[in-house]
């Protein structure tokens, strides 16, 4: 491995968490799922020993945590070396995972291993609805199996439910069951429109009837619920007037490695031309959060166009999404069309409109199709 050195100007604070996105395997095919539209194939991927080296840098760059993300990344043979590994460098770690291939045995070596935290994904409450969404027949019903050997475990459980017009009237069911299966945090996160959700667009995007009931859903839940479940609520940015803080800001808060080794500012950044994103084959974790061209390009204001320039909001969403910027406006410096002073605001409500007159079919997420 090389290390360039690392220019002498000041370097930016550390960064909170490392997403490590271990595989792109995965047996459900999800069509909204965040991996890019090429899938890295297995014999692409880093091996146990770079991915330990990679938990030791991250540790000393100042992340607390590694989320172990997909793919599934249980569907690694080496899984348990990899928590051990990661626990070994002193982070703490969160499995991200759709829950279908682990049983209680090896549940209980990932416990072992050092494991902290477990993250379990569902795609509805129904269960045929949610089998036909993750295109896993049967799948709901290892999930939760899967879920109450997590709450046996006394490992930490947060419930993700990714939301869309196909299963947002369902909220209050998915409520209810987070609460059954002993999750301490249920994350209810809309759908986030790039790669496979772009190709997905008209069958997820939601109504804005079903979009302001579950905003009342989640509040009223919050009110109820409260010191028994936390809930995280992600709003689509198609109903927007402004744009969130995408994760934090590029190259502020965070930072993932891809299953090839490519270290990004966010799990989607692959879906941008024209970067050459490092790779940790080559380079450290380090180098690549302070020093690389990928991370520096967008981070800070100094880069920013019109109206984002002197807004007053500048410092607080950071631009918004450079991902959804390229997807609606085919510039990744252009200014996030969610915001309501981007020339490119109307592309938003042209597509929800699309959307209301479109079908329910899928573009499943499968490594032979490409959406486009």
């Amino acid at each position: 491995m090389t290390a360039p050195a690392v220019p002498p100007a000041a370097s930016p604070a550390a960064p909170l968490a490392l997403l490590a996105e271990l595989t792109h395997r995965c047996p459900l095919r999800c069509p909204y799922c965040s991996n890019p539209t090429a899938l890295t194939r297995p014999g692409e991927e880093l091996d146990t020993a770079i991915w330990a080296r990679v938990f030791q840098e991250a540790a000393a760059l100042g992340c607390l945590q590694v989320h172990l993300s997909g793919g599934e990344p249980t569907a690694r043979r080496d899984i348990l070396d990899l928590v051990r590994a990661a626990s070994e460098a002193g982070l703490y770690t969160n499995l991200i995972t759709s829950g279908v291939l682990t049983g209680g045995a090896k549940l209980q070596a990932l416990a072992e291993a050092g494991l902290d935290h477990v993250q379990l994904s569902v795609q509805d409450a129904e269960p045929a609805s949610a089998d036909r969404i993750g295109g896993y027949r049967g799948g709901h019903a290892k999930k939760l199996e899967f879920a109450r050997l997590v709450q046996a475990s006394g490992l930490p459980l947060t419930l993700n439910a990714v939301v869309h017009r196909q299963n947002l009237d369902r909220l209050p069911q998915l409520v209810a069951l987070a609460l059954e299966l002993g999750a301490g945090r249920l994350e209810v996160a809309h759908v986030q429109y790039y790669g496979w959700a772009l190709a997905n667009r008209d069958a997820l995007l939601p109504t804005r009837a079903q979009l302001e009931a579950a905003t009342a859903t989640v509040e009223a839940a919050r009110r109820a619920l409260k010191g028994r479940l936390v809930i995280d609520y992600v709003v689509p940015d198609y109903y927007a007037k402004r744009p969130k803080s995408c994760m934090g800001g590029w190259g502020r808060q965070f930072l993932a490695v891809s299953p090839a080794g490519r270290v990004l500012p966010c799990h989607a950044a692959e879906s941008l031309p024209g970067f050459d994103f490092p790779n940790v084959r080559q380079v450290s974790l380090r180098w690549a959060w302070e020093a690389s061209e990928a991370f520096n390009r967008f981070r800070g204001t100094g880069w920013m166009p019109a109206p984002c320039r002197g807004c007053e909001r500048a410092e607080i969403d950071w631009g918004g999404c450079r991902c959804q910027a390229f997807a609606l406006a085919g510039d990744a410096a252009a200014t996030d069309p969610a915001c309501a002073l981007s020339p490119h605001h109307g592309v938003l409500s042209l597509a929800v409109e699309a959307a209301v007159e479109a079908g329910f079919e899928f573009t499943y997420r499968e490594p032979q199709k490409v959406p486009g």
